[in-house]
């Protein structure tokens, strides 16, 4: 007897396509049942700086592919300690190669859940919300690149949350990717070029925070690009009321 397909109630969903999202929650509770959040933190930086500046200086290629690796797997799977790794890239590679491993390894594993959103939960989502978000996707997809840009510069919700709700509003993978991007290149030079100077803080023994990072000018820019990136939804806006 031919094996039939698994439906959640009447809206035909398939559950098998909950395995991508299931994946990515299994490596997010790994993460924490094998301590290794323990691991992403300053401390563990400044009592290993040596030897990893060694490694770094030995095997540059190596090190370099390990640490975009290892940060789109923790963008993946949605795992706390991005800032650190951003910082940590600075610190290890210099503020302008560490900001471009970071971009682009923060963009794959960012698309990577993406797409497994899409796939796993875009179907059930649409079967459960109704027509009001039918309402929210065309309103979105007019203006994706713009919106996507605002959300990438100013950091008003979770970098998770972001790489998210796109994947339920219909948003096309090129226009995901590109304004992933291009959007996060200014906080993470921002961060990278921080974690550039770090080792003087280390070097003087002081504590190092992130609250100190965002001040209040580097906010204000990067409000100013978010207000450029609206441009084209305000010109698009006063063309429809003048026709």
């Amino acid at each position: 007897m031919a094996e039939q397909p698994v439906n959640s109630g009447n809206s035909g969903f398939n559950l098998r396509k909950l395995w991508p999202i299931g994946i990515l929650v299994a490596g997010f509770v790994a993460f924490f049942a094998f301590g290794l959040n323990d691991y992403l933190n300053f401390d563990v930086l400044r009592e290993n700086r040596e030897s990893l500046l060694a490694w770094v200086d030995s095997n540059a290629v190596l090190a370099a592919l390990t640490f975009m690796a290892a940060y789109a797997a923790v963008v993946a799977f949605s795992l706390p300690g991005g800032a650190v790794m951003t910082i940590a890239g600075g610190f290890l590679f210099g503020a302008l190669l560490g900001a471009s491993l970071v971009v682009v390894a923060a963009t794959l594993g960012a698309t990577l859940l993406f797409l497994a959103a899409r796939t796993s939960l875009g179907d059930l989502l649409r079967a459960k919300a109704g027509p009001w978000l039918g309402k929210m996707e065309a309103g979105f997809q007019e203006n994706a690149l713009s919106y996507m840009l605002v959300l990438r510069l100013v950091p008003l919700f979770p970098f998770f949350v972001v790489n998210l709700v796109p994947a339920f509003l219909g948003v096309k993978t090129s226009t995901y990717v590109l304004a992933t991007l291009f959007g996060i290149v200014p906080g993470t030079l921002v961060y990278a070029t921080v974690g550039a100077g770090l080792g003087s803080i280390f070097d003087s023994g002081e504590a190092f925070s992130l609250s100190g990072i965002l001040t209040p000018e580097i906010i204000a820019a990067l409000i100013g690009l978010a207000i450029l990136a609206l441009v084209p939804v305000a010109y698009k806006k006063f063309k429809k009321r003048q026709g």
